[in-house]
């Protein structure tokens, strides 16, 4: 066997470790625009990749073991496997997207399919390196102690290479698909050096390695679904129009549309939440231009309706500079028209003592909802930012004969706030339905139990009754800063 100082072996093995974290890294953000980023996403890419690098492993050791192996060379072949399906892990996730999620409903197993599709065999190939780079080191002249301990110590190091270059750097630089080029390259190099370290590079090394620069190249310029992928989502922007010189069009974070505005109609919403949120704001405002704060900017209908009403003080607290800037750019938002603050919502508040009549709180996507802004001590920051007789309302989505996230928000709200409605539309839902709805919080009651407003067509929207909602803040869980399982609550039936 070939003798190979440990450093490089160490090296090697760091680098195969980090290349293959940067791409479960990316699994999550590639994953996103077909089933949401929560914690179903990363639960079972962790678990997938896990599943990977362990069956790698174990295939690795079995290798190994065997005799008339060259464990470098069978390294470079493990390397090109792994070149070859990170490449096409995004063509594989495409084309599985269909068939998965039609054969598996449930979100969960959905989720989990895809992760498999895509993402096991790219795990799988990257670890079967460690069992056969470790024997090599073992055969050197390092005591075997020092060996093992370098060649864990590097695998854990590259792991947490990985994981911040992928977060802070490639994803935010690259972008999903020239990051899996980029690894594809590593995967190809790595290869490149374990073939000549065996002594085995030749023509038909030569042209795999060659063919793989080639594919790298092409995973690079394919384009994905997003328009623009930001550190935080894949943002989309789709043309609704039914009149091409009347441009409609629809803004889609991850994989739900996050609002819908038309260029020449900018007072009317065309989702039921959006609906609710403009006309309960204008129902409860205590004064003629409300001071209002947007919790999430999505494509800025609201804060464009309000402009167009001549509201002159309105925040919007968005995290993600890029939502902003598409906003702008693709539909018709005036950022003179509102204060932006491209920060958490909860930090924002705060940080700032200002007051508001109306703050408005859109977090709910799906199932991802962030746990901390649906806590008590959430709610009684909102309370301290209100002004009197002052409003505080979200959205939330529940399934029709559950309504287990609903119950549980009235009951925290109730915890802060004397008054406490649910609102949805005026009809009777569909059994096991998801349905939209807006909590109004506060310390007066909404001056009407229904309303009729465009959605884009004219919809009737109706408070729930006061003995209903008893019984759904009675079943519900009291969400803290401790505890406030809110991704159960809203998640997959069981």
């Amino acid at each position: 066997m070939t003798s190979v100082p440990l450093w490089l072996l160490v090296a090697l093995q760091a680098t195969v470790s980090a290349a293959s974290m940067v791409v479960e890294i990316v699994a999550g953000r590639m994953l996103a625009p077909y089933v949401g980023m929560s914690l179903y996403t990363w639960t079972s890419v962790i678990a997938v990749v896990l599943a990977g690098f362990s069956a790698g492993h174990w295939w690795g050791g079995r290798l190994a073991d065997r005799s008339g192996i060259s464990p470098l060379a069978a390294t470079g072949w493990a390397l090109v496997a792994a070149a070859v399906t990170t490449a096409l892990a995004s063509v594989a996730l495409r084309a599985a997207a269909g068939p998965v999620l039609t054969a598996f409903p449930q979100p969960v197993w959905g989720i989990t399919g895809l992760t498999l599709a895509a993402f096991f065999l790219p795990s799988l190939f990257a670890g079967i390196p460690a069992p056969l780079l470790t024997q090599v080191s073992l055969s050197g002249p390092a005591r075997q102690g020092q060996a093992l301990g370098a060649m864990f110590a590097s695998g854990a190091i590259g792991a947490i290479l990985g994981t911040l270059l992928a977060g802070f750097v490639f994803i935010s630089w690259l972008g999903s698909l020239r990051t899996l080029a980029t690894v594809t390259v590593v995967y190809a190099i790595g290869a490149a050096l374990c073939f000549i370290l065996a002594r085995r590079l030749r023509t038909v090394q030569g042209a795999t390695l060659l063919g793989l620069a080639a594919l790298a190249f092409g995973t690079a310029m394919s384009s994905g679904p997003c328009t623009v992928e930001s550190r935080y989502f894949c943002l989309q922007t789709v043309d609704v129009s039914a009149d091409p010189s009347q441009p409609t069009r629809a803004m889609v974070i991850d994989h739900l549309v996050h609002g819908i505005s038309a260029v020449n109609a900018p007072e009317i919403m065309f989702t039921d939440h959006a609906a609710m949120l403009d006309a309960l704001t204008r129902l409860r405002a205590p004064v003629a231009d409300p001071s209002s704060f947007l919790i999430g900017g999505g494509n800025y209908a609201l804060p464009r309706a309000f402009a167009a009403r001549g509201r002159t003080k309105t925040t919007v607290a968005e995290i993600d500079p890029d939502v902003t800037a598409l906003a702008q750019r693709d539909f018709w938002f005036d950022p003179a028209s509102a204060t932006v603050k491209h920060i958490d919502a909860r930090r924002a508040l705060l940080t700032d003592q200002t007051q508001y009549d109306v703050i408005i709180g859109d977090a709910f996507t799906d199932t991802a909802v962030p746990q901390h802004l649906v806590t008590r001590e959430f709610f009684e920051l909102i309370r301290t930012r209100l002004t009197e007789n002052g409003s505080y309302l979200m959205n939330v989505i529940d399934y029709s004969d559950r309504m287990h996230a609903v119950g549980s928000l009235v009951a925290t709200l109730r915890d802060v706030f004397p008054v406490v409605e649910v609102w949805t539309e005026a009809r009777r839902p569909e059994e096991s339905e998801r349905i939209v709805m807006v909590i109004a919080a506060g310390w007066t009651e909404t001056t009407t139990d229904s309303f009729s407003v465009p959605a884009p067509e004219r919809t009737r929207f109706a408070a729930l009754g006061p003995a209903f909602v008893d019984r759904l803040a009675s079943s519900g869980t009291l969400l803290t800063d401790d505890y406030a399982p809110i991704d159960r609550l809203v998640g997959p039936r069981d």
